[in-house]
């Protein structure tokens, strides 16, 4: 399964979802990083260096990464859910279809009702 690092503002019990569903996912609090107010272009660096896709609802700024520099190890950008299995459900979807992350941006919308 992919190789996650949640940033600040995506939701832990989104994480731990995708923990169930066996993917590997580092928060920034779990890397002595939370609360730094780390830019994130070092946030987007410091997870390609250890092989992890972003995962974050910080949908703008990531966009706008990706489009500066696409040698990443992938971003997954999302809505904010308050289901947080249903979006854990749709990111295993999203990416279970995408055979390689890296250099890949991913969005993952909350359903429209």
């Amino acid at each position: 399964m992919a190789r996650l690092f949640a940033d600040e503002n995506f939701p832990l019990p989104a994480v731990e979802a995708l923990r169930r569903r066996s993917h590997d996912v580092l928060t920034i609090h779990e890397a002595g990083k939370a609360q730094q107010s780390t830019p994130d272009d070092i946030v987007l660096k410091t997870a390609s260096a250890d092989g992890r896709a972003v995962l974050t609802l910080n949908r703008k700024h990531f966009v706008q990464l990706h489009a500066k520099q696409s040698s990443h190890a992938g971003i997954v950008v999302c809505t904010f859910d308050p289901d947080f299995e249903g979006q854990a459900q749709r990111i295993h979807d999203a990416l279970k279809s995408i055979p390689q992350l890296t250099g890949q941006l991913v969005r993952v919308n909350r359903p429209t009702t």
